[in-house]
């Protein structure tokens, strides 16, 4: 018998939804992840450490030293943030880090504040901790914050402030000034900032991404989460880590190492070596998702949706009320049959039932893929408005 508090959480909807694309033959753009490999050095890299090099063992257990100096210098040379590679945790993708991070900081009785259409793991990692979800909403169409909503949802119970920037599934990312006033609101509060940048390499239009850590005063309360998957198209992979104090990245390392003990012998090297690439190949990964972005939202358009363009992430979220469709669950069921294309409804990431009827026409598609799938997807699309 499952315990109460997962009952909520007994089947995704990207589970359901890729299910539902193979059974009808659909364009998958609803569950994130490429439909192609990251740069050819880190395959081979990873190849070469399971049959060459034997790094198919135990690695140890807050990551393969290479790794965890390789993230210290990415903070270094893209943000100026001196962090010890000691404190650096390698983990099972960034889930694991967040998971980990809410269990060994939470329990009954704290608080969570996040921002609402939130990452689907994030509820479920507080209900794991038997602590309670503080949602604030983001609204369309830029989907920003209300500081008035923002300050309420702290109380002498807030634990944890958990950032997602830039944001799935709304694409915004925040910038300085309201990264400012969350980290305003931490402090008074003396609550711990946990901040999931996976997408951290993926802005567009000029939109920067600002590190809570690089923030005066937060460093020593911020716990900072990122991972290869998104950066270097391998989500498969799971190579992940989480920086901070050591205090907190000790709470973080006590339950990790109870989850998965350690993981990726052979990847966690690989990765430490992709990190070091040159930033033509950072910029070339913003350049071809925004082109990619602007494809998919050229043929939505078409369509005859209204598109919320992002400034980040790789999805784009797409309003199809124009179309005469009102409702995002019951038209992401729909699609696969009306016109093989498979999106996932934005009111599945809104623990709230306010924050669910907010969104509740909202659609959200993925565009990492190949051009080709994209303006396949697009043709179909349009079968919408015949």
């Amino acid at each position: 018998m499952l315990v109460e508090r997962m009952r909520p959480f007994t089947s995704t909807v990207f589970t359901e939804i890729s299910r539902l694309a193979v059974e009808t033959g659909a364009i998958n753009l609803g569950q994130g992840f490429p439909d192609t490999d990251g740069p050819a050095s880190l395959l081979a890299d990873a190849a070469a450490n399971i049959t060459e090099r034997g790094r198919n063992q135990y690695p140890p257990g807050p990551g393969v030293p290479e790794l965890r100096e390789a993230v210290a210098a990415h903070q270094r040379r893209f943000y100026g943030l001196v962090v010890d590679p000691a404190d650096v945790l390698v983990t099972v993708g960034a889930t694991e880090a967040i998971t980990a991070t809410l269990l060994g900081l939470c329990g009954p009785g704290d608080e969570v504040v996040t921002f609402e259409p939130t990452y689907d793991s994030y509820a479920a990692g507080v209900a794991l901790a038997g602590a309670t979800l503080r949602p604030v909403p983001l609204r369309a169409p830029d989907f920003a914050f209300d500081d008035a909503e923002l300050a309420a949802a702290f109380s002498e119970r807030t634990r944890v402030v958990l950032v997602n920037t830039p944001h799935n599934p709304t694409g915004a990312v925040f910038d300085r000034d309201q990264l400012r006033r969350i980290g305003e609101l931490a402090l008074a509060h003396d609550a711990v900032i946990v901040t999931d940048e996976v997408y951290e390499h993926m802005t567009f239009d000029g939109a920067e991404h600002v590190p809570m850590a690089t923030l005066p005063g937060l460093a020593d309360r911020t716990l900072t989460i990122s991972s290869a998957g998104k950066t270097f198209s391998v989500t498969g992979w799971k190579v992940g880590w989480v920086h901070g104090p050591p205090e907190l990245v000790g709470a973080a390392r006590t339950v990790k190492q109870f989850l998965t003990f350690h993981g990726g012998a052979p990847l966690q090297p690989a990765v430490a070596e992709a990190l070091a690439l040159g930033d033509d190949y950072y910029t070339g990964l913003a350049a071809d998702l925004t082109r990619k972005r602007d494809l998919l939202s050229e043929g939505l358009r078409a369509a005859g949706f209204d598109v919320l363009t992002p400034r980040g992430t790789y999805f784009v979220i797409a309003d199809p009320r124009p179309l005469g469709f009102d409702d995002g669950v019951d038209l992401a069921w729909k699609l696969p049959e009306l016109c093989g294309v498979a999106a996932v409804p934005v009111s599945v990431f809104c623990p709230s039932e306010a924050g669910a009827a907010a969104t509740r026409p909202l659609v959200r598609f993925a565009f990492c893929k190949r051009d080709d799938v994209l303006g396949q997807a697009a043709e179909r699309l349009a079968g919408l408005r015949r």
